[in-house]
């Protein structure tokens, strides 16, 4: 497992860095961000994500399912200046339900949607929290890049810097990561982002059947968040690369920004 996996306060502060430097200016070219932006992080985790907002004077929601992390979030956040306007929520996204009118100017999700079964059913359900003009900014890695699941999680040093070998076959897969000694509830969590997994094509294809309109999208080679973690600038994928299908496997992260059609 990579250091940064094990060290949650650097997580935090990188989610941080990259949000404030990419994320924001990248949702602000089609909105406004500021005091009167009511936003939602689904699946934040500590919080890194929603911090910049909160810097902003943004009223902000964070929503996780893990009473761990959500508790986490609760001290790294106690002294923050502006910590009326943040409120944290321990709770299945599907355990919200419309009557409790949760509306926001914007819903961010990074590195989150990979993880949820059924994400067509998802971005149905995503629409009870926007307001009319609302926006969902949505960022995951294609399921086929080289660390697309998420195998930088394993204990081996071999197998954590290893691309593409999620792609095999499920039962192959399995047996190679009992074989590096990989432990039975890694070895789960890594086959259920398996299941879980989404393609470009995919994303897509379920946007235009749930009446989402695409406002902006970008794909990148190297990922904006790579110049924390390791040095390296964030670069589009070249032209000759972005084709259907066969830019899954070089996609480290795509952002995008979505709208109910009217």
């Amino acid at each position: 497992m990579q250091t940064r996996q094990l060290d949650r306060a650097q997580y935090f502060n990188e989610q941080s860095y990259t949000t404030e430097k990419y994320v924001i200016p990248y949702i602000s070219q089609l909105m406004s961000i500021g005091a009167d932006t009511q936003v939602a992080e689904i699946g934040c985790g500590e919080g890194g994500n929603i911090k910049p907002f909160l810097d902003k004077g943004c009223k902000v929601v964070g929503i996780d399912m893990s009473d761990f992390k959500i508790a986490h979030a609760s001290r790294l956040f106690e002294n923050h200046p502006l910590k009326g306007n943040l409120t944290l929520i321990n709770k299945n996204v599907y355990d919200i339900q419309e009557s409790e009118n949760l509306k926001f100017d914007l819903i961010i999700m990074r590195d989150t949607l990979e993880h949820i079964p059924n994400q067509d059913l998802f971005l149905e359900h995503l629409k009870i929290f926007l307001k009319p003009n609302g926006k969902v900014f949505l960022a995951f890695p294609a399921w086929r890049m080289p660390f697309g699941g998420h195998q930088q999680m394993c204990k081996s040093k071999y197998l954590c810097n290893l691309p593409y070998f999620h792609i095999l076959p499920e039962a192959l897969y399995r047996l190679i990561l009992k074989i590096f000694g990989e432990p039975e509830g890694l070895i789960n969590a890594l086959i259920e982002i398996k299941d879980t997994r989404i393609s470009i094509q995919q994303f897509l294809k379920i946007l235009k059947n749930r009446n989402y309109q695409l406002e902006k999208i970008t794909y990148f080679l190297i990922n904006p968040n790579y110049e924390v973690k390791f040095k390296l600038k964030p670069r589009n994928l070249p032209t000759f690369l972005n084709i259907p299908y066969l830019r899954d496997f070089f996609v480290t992260t795509m952002y995008s920004v979505i709208s109910v059609k009217k």
